[in-house]
Parts: C-alpha cells; sequence; structure tokens
C-alpha cells in the first residue's frame, strides 16, 4: 500500500460515519499536501521557515500530522535537529496506522518527500482549506441556531455572533510582514517626503483643515494614535467633528492608469459617537455650517432666512463621505471588527473616537481594574491604527485635578489612568479655553474697578482656544491658538496679526 492510499484510508475510518450517506459532503481537505510539507521538512528543517508565519498545528486536518507538525516546530525553536528520528520518541506510544507504526509512518514521509521548493504552497494549500472548513463550521452553527433559536438569543445578537466570528477568521492570517530591508523603508520614507512637497501647504499628513494646527503636526499621520483632551465643556467634542468634517469635506480621488482609486486629498471618516447620537452630531456640523446657533436648531427658534441656509448646507453636506456608528457601550472588539469593515468597503482614512473612556473593555465583568481596561483599550487603538495604516483620534478625559491649580491649562498627568493613554499614544493634545474660567469669575456691578478689570480679561480672552500639543513623536510641542465660536460650535485659525496681537498684550499683562 503506497503513502498516500494509506493516509486518506486512515482518514476515511476516523471521518463521521454519516458520510457514507450520499447527502453528505466531506469536509474539504488535502493530505497529499500536509504529507508532502511534512516530509519537506523532515528533509530541510529550513523549510519551516517558509510556513512559521502563516501555519499553525490547527490548521491540519489529520490529527496525526498536526501532532507530527506541533513537535517539528518545538524542536526547529529549540535549535534542534529534526528528523525522523529524533521525532520518533514523542510517537513511541502512539496508536499504530494499520500494518505501520507512526516512527516508521514518519521515516515513509522523509522517503517521499520529492521537493522543498514549493514548501510555501503546500502551507498556503492546508491554510485555505483550514480557512473553507472552518467557514463551514460557522455556517452550520448559524444555521443551527437560527432554527433552535432561544428566547434569549435574538436574531440581532446570533448576526452580530457571526458577524464577528467572520471578521476573527478574516483577520487571522495577518501575521505580519516580518523583516523588511532598510531600502523598502527609505522607498517609503521618499514617497512620504515627495507628497509633502507635491501637497498644497507641505504637509506629508492628511490637512485637518486648521492651517496652524497642520504647521505644527504636518497633518495627521497614517498609523498614529492621537489624543484629543480635555476638561468638560472646553471643546473637544467640537474640535474632533470639525477636523472629521474638514477632512471627509476635503475629499478627492484620482483614478490610477491600473484603474484603482488614489486618495489625493482628505479621507473617507469614520466616526464612533459614543457620548452623541448620530442626529446631534449633524446638528453640530449643520450649524457650524450654516452659522446658526445649535440651540436654536433644536429649539426651531430660526427665522425663514435661516431654515433657507440649514436647508442649502444639509443639500452641501450630503454626499460626504462621513460615516457615524453611535453605539454605546461598545467593546473594543466590536469597535476593531467594524473599523475593518469599513476599510474593506469605503477604504477609510481617518477614524475618529468619542471618547475612550466609553469603550468597554474585555475586564469590565472580570479582577481587572479600569487603568488595566484602558491600557487594554489604548493598545488596541494603537494596534488598530499601524493595522489599517490610518491616523485615530481618540477623545479623552482629563482628571479633576486641572480645577485645583491657578493655571487651569492642563498636563499629561492630568490624563486619567494617563500611564497607558501617554505611552500608546503618538499625539497627545489639551483643548483649553481660558474665557471658559474668566467668564465664571465675574464681579459683582457693584465693584467697579474689579468689573473693569474682569471685563478687560475677557476682551483678551474671548473666542480665543488653545490647542496644546503636550507630547508629538515626530514633532515639536507647544502652543497653537485657534479661534472659537461657541454658539456655532466652530474652531478656526486665527488671523496671524490678530495673534500677535493677543500675545504682545498678554505678555504686557
Amino acid at each position: 500500500m503506497t503513502l498516500a492510499k494509506l493516509a486518506k484510508s486512515l482518514a476515511a475510518e476516523t471521518a463521521d460515519a454519516a458520510a457514507d450517506t450520499a447527502l453528505v459532503r466531506n469536509a474539504p481537505y488535502n493530505l497529499d499536501a500536509e504529507m508532502a510539507l511534512l516530509g519537506a521538512i523532515l528533509v530541510n528543517n529550513d523549510s519551516i521557515e517558509r510556513v512559521s508565519a502563516f501555519l499553525d498545528p490547527l490548521h491540519f486536518y489529520d490529527p496525526l500530522h498536526a501532532s507530527i507538525f506541533e513537535a517539528m516546530s518545538k524542536l526547529i525553536l529549540a535549535g534542534k535537529r529534526v528528523t525522523p528520528v529524533t521525532l520518533q520518541t514523542f510517537f513511541e506510544t502512539a496508536e499504530p496506522l494499520g500494518e505501520i507504526t507512526v516512527p516508521q509512518y514518519l521515516g515513509r514521509l522523509a522517503a517521499n518527500a520529492t521537493t522543498i521548493i514549493n514548501a510555501h504552497d503546500y502551507g498556503r494549500t492546508i491554510y485555505d482549506l483550514s480557512v473553507r472548513r472552518q467557514l463551514i463550521l460557522i455556517g452550520e452553527e448559524l444555521v443551527n441556531t437560527a432554527y433552535d433559536s432561544p428566547i434569549d438569543n435574538p436574531p440581532k445578537v446570533q448576526i452580530e455572533e457571526a458577524e464577528q466570528r467572520l471578521y476573527e477568521l478574516a483577520d487571522k492570517g495577518k501575521y505580519g510582514k516580518g523583516f523588511d530591508p532598510f531600502s523598502s523603508a527609505l522607498v517609503e520614507a521618499i514617497e512620504m517626503a515627495n507628497n509633502a512637497y507635491q501637497r498644497d501647504g507641505g504637509l506629508s499628513g492628511i490637512a485637518t483643515g486648521l492651517r496652524d494646527l497642520d504647521g505644527k503636526m504636518g497633518g495627521l499621520q497614517s498609523s498614529d494614535l492621537i489624543i484629543i483632551a480635555g476638561r468638560p465643556s472646553m471643546g473637544k467634542s467640537a474640535l474632533a467633528s470639525n477636523i472629521a468634517f474638514n477632512i471627509a469635506k476635503g475629499h478627492k480621488t484620482e483614478r490610477q492608469p491600473d484603474g484603482t482609486e488614489k486618495v489625493v486629498n482628505g479621507a473617507v471618516v469614520g466616526f464612533f459617537s459614543l457620548e452623541m447620537s448620530a442626529e446631534q452630531l449633524a446638528t453640530r456640523i449643520l450649524a457650524e455650517q450654516a452659522e446658526i446657533p445649535s440651540e436654536n436648531i433644536r429649539r426651531g427658534k430660526i427665522n425663514e432666512a435661516e431654515f433657507r441656509r440649514l436647508k442649502q448646507a444639509s443639500v452641501e453636506l450630503h454626499s460626504i463621505p462621513l460615516y457615524i456608528d453611535q453605539t454605546g457601550g461598545i467593546t473594543m472588539a466590536q469597535l476593531a471588527a467594524r473599523a475593518r469593515k469599513l476599510k474593506r468597503q469605503r477604504n477609510v482614512g481617518l477614524i475618529v473616537v468619542d471618547y475612550l473612556q466609553l469603550i468597554t473593555g474585555a475586564g469590565r465583568n472580570s479582577s481587572d481594574n479600569r487603568v488595566q481596561e484602558i491600557t487594554q483599550i489604548t493598545t488596541g487603538l494603537k494596534a488598530l491604527a499601524k493595522e489599517l495604516a490610518v491616523p485615530i483620534i481618540a477623545l479623552s478625559q482629563l482628571s479633576r485635578a486641572v480645577e485645583q491649580r491657578e493655571d487651569k491649562r492642563p498636563q499629561l498627568s492630568d490624563l486619567r489612568e494617563s500611564g497607558s493613554i501617554e505611552q500608546d499614544a503618538d499625539v497627545v493634545m489639551f483643548v483649553f479655553r481660558e474665557e471658559y474660567y474668566v467668564q465664571r469669575s465675574e464681579p459683582s456691578v457693584a465693584k467697579p474697578d474689579e468689573y473693569a478689570k474682569w471685563q478687560a480679561e475677557m476682551e483678551r480672552v474671548h473666542g480665543v482656544a488653545e490647542v496644546i500639543i503636550g507630547k508629538q513623536r515626530h514633532g515639536p510641542t507647544g502652543t497653537v491658538r485657534l479661534s472659537f465660536q461657541g454658539p456655532y460650535t466652530r474652531f478656526g485659525d486665527l488671523a496671524h496679526d490678530s495673534q500677535a496681537s493677543l500675545e504682545r498684550r498678554g505678555q504686557r499683562d
């Protein structure tokens, strides 16, 4: 009996008895590929390097082949030589394979190995067939669950569970590219510099639409995790939505000679709004574009001219590629799965998360504390940014320690659960509006000297916001002054002459 016939007869003996009926189909597998790969590794141990990045023992159909591959991997990892002789000690007590023992079977695998050149192709065949078997399993479980659907497992939950399993399966083969030669990295660096040179404003990243902020950061860089933090009412959500809108509005592509579309400006934006509803976020953007206070829009306090502006703005905004997910209490795994889906379907170029403390971590129902949970979330967001090669903006709260200081400008140490946030982030920006604090210190009009001084202070800080860059891996830190129009929740550029005047006035004071 040949080796191939022996393996196939053994597989047939271990198959489910139901497979004998004509109506039942066998799961897809290829024992010849499994034997050829194992034989190639026995002949030349270096062959395992061609498949180790994506192939695991669980991908083998035959349990014995899986055990042999696992033993091989462990021995080679330990720096030992793998041959039928060194492997036989692991299988001396194994059940015989019909007429031959497992050690004899190992010898036949090595003797029948024809080539080591195709090791990668054998491994890829084994992996692809394993994925097909897992797809069949997910499909069967989906059908069975749908038939027997219990009360506590509604269709919506079944769909989400199946979707999550499919995304996880699609992502399992992505083990990274391994080492790249420095020459490849140099080419990418030159391409980035060329893009910055060719682009208006000399930006290497995606333009936020805020001139001075872009000048400080060079735009939003691919694979960066960018934290925007601030105390309540400082405008961090407004800044994030302004940036998201500017980038989505500026989205532009060009068709390449090969038929693909290349993004030349802006980006498709995915916005995870965990605090505000999609309607509230849309109202903010409408208020900004139509220059109508958002509270007037919500209460219907608008005249006919304002309504026409509102209608015109809605028509202009209808086609921008801004996608909103308003799911509350979303887990990090769900967020990642939905971001991957948007990347595949729409080629998303920027993701915004408002805000990270509202993401549910894996340890919420375990003994993990909140600091460990935030660590998992920030690590997951950074890994997702690298995987999708897009910048991710995540908003974060600040601790109350800011309120106890005379100077209310935030610092890195004010970040809640700051250790992991500060460590994982590439950029940390704080939004600060001194006007908010000065306004709340209004003295009594019965004290004219104090009131006059307060009015002068309000004039100095009115409509001015500061974005304090506390950390930037590949750029300078410092402060960028922006204009802020509270009724429209809109940030903009300060005129340079006005900014210089404000700075001189601040120095005199």
